[in-house]
């Protein structure tokens, strides 16, 4: 079962659900697609029913736009309360307190940062909504000094952020407060099959530009980070699946993991993989759609797909926009001097900046050796791409 959503649903996911013949919801998104082979819309009172008459079923959403409906319409299946579970960050960190009693977090109003006494907090911390969305509203604090400007910061993003995305999906009415965990970032997707088997599709590593840099500019996967980091992933899934009991329940988690291979999740997000269709990116990887693969319950043979892998990065470059850069003052973007700046782009993806706040994403292919590509486009702040208003 499917329940494709606004903003994005990429070619590869409306294509396999046209392929597959997996029924879909009718929803204003999914009857204005265009696919080659009709899809099988279902009428929401027909598609609820399929739900109810098959007991078991995996259910995969491309967007958290679709959380309001499956709370609404979904409430027999237990999914509402396995989705607020994970979506909302202080119940994930209570849910996870066995397994990490000694990260620090607490939750605070939006309207009750200001009276927060920072000193009395360790550092660094980091401060995000409690249920979000990217990277929107999320800073580190390292220092007493820096509060000022961050709850500005804060204050700022929230006033022209608010409007962009559901409460479901981003409500910075909430914020949670947490001691930063130590280590590499990762991102994974994965999901739980019908026996409660995590299956992990990709891992990511999520890279920045500086030590306070909290952006989401590029994540990559390859052979190394694949066969260094997949089993122990899968056997943190297990827990987590222990403890809130997952079957056919796909996922994004985002983690870090120390020098000494200790993990710790950042965040969980129910029901898709990385957010934007960014999660084709395996597709372009390795050969794997990530959908088909939860909805067959297929499992990837690694040691065959990673064979001939080597020396090969394959990185998700988010078009994000810096700080101080306000939307309003830019005219275009040079989405082809961007493409000629990379050896092998291998899909670009625009956006309507004043519609997104960001200009789209694409992902590229990138010998080890020519790492540099990279390394530019993750300290750029876009301004060679941008033609700015007069």
């Amino acid at each position: 079962m499917l329940i494709l959503d606004h903003p994005y649903v990429s070619e590869l996911l409306k294509n396999t659900a046209a392929e597959l013949q997996i029924p879909v919801l009718k929803n204003e998104m999914a009857a204005g697609l265009k696919t080659e082979k009709e899809l099988r819309l279902l009428e929401e009172a027909e598609f609820i029913k399929v739900i109810k008459e098959k007991g078991e079923f995996s259910l995969y959403s491309n967007s958290e736009n679709s959380i309001g409906w499956i709370s609404e319409n979904l409430g027999f299946t237990g999914l509402p309360e396995k989705i607020e579970l994970f979506k909302n960050k202080v119940k994930f960190r209570e849910l996870l307190e066995r397994l990490y009693p000694e990260l620090y977090f607490k939750s605070a109003k939006f309207e009750e940062l200001d009276e927060i006494r920072v000193e009395e907090i360790e550092k660094p911390f980091i401060i995000k909504p409690a249920v979000g969305f990217f990277s929107l509203g999320v800073h580190k604090v390292s220092t007493n000094e820096e509060w000022d400007s961050v709850l500005k910061s804060i204050k700022a993003e929230v006033e022209e952020i608010k409007e962009l995305y559901p409460a479901q999906v981003l409500n910075v009415e909430n914020f949670i407060i947490e001691g930063n965990v130590e280590g590499d970032e990762f991102a994974v997707d994965a999901y739980f099959n019908r026996e409660g088997k995590p299956v992990v599709l990709n891992i990511f590593k999520h890279i920045f530009s500086s030590e306070n840099d909290v952006s989401d500019r590029v994540y990559f996967t390859s052979k190394t980070v694949i066969e260094t980091y997949r089993e122990a992933i899968e056997d943190l899934l297990k827990e987590i699946g222990k403890l809130a009991g997952l079957r056919n329940f796909p996922l994004h988690i985002e983690l870090r993991i120390a020098e000494d291979r200790k993990i710790q999740p950042i965040e969980l997000n129910p029901m898709r993989f990385a957010g934007l269709c960014g999660t084709d990116i395996a597709y372009f990887a390795y050969g794997i759609s990530t959908y088909r693969y939860f909805l067959e319950q297929l499992e990837p043979e690694w040691d065959k797909i990673l064979a001939d892998k080597e020396g090969k990065s394959f990185c998700l470059v988010m078009l994000n926009k810096s700080e101080d850069l306000n939307l309003n003052d830019v005219q275009a973007f040079d989405y082809e001097k961007l493409l000629s700046d990379f050896e092998k782009p291998l899909e670009l993806r625009k956006a309507d900046h004043e519609k997104r706040g960001y200009f789209g994403y694409m992902f590229t292919e990138t010998r080890d050796s020519n790492w540099e590509e990279i390394e530019r486009i993750l300290k750029s702040d876009l301004r060679e791409y941008i033609t700015f208003k007069r």
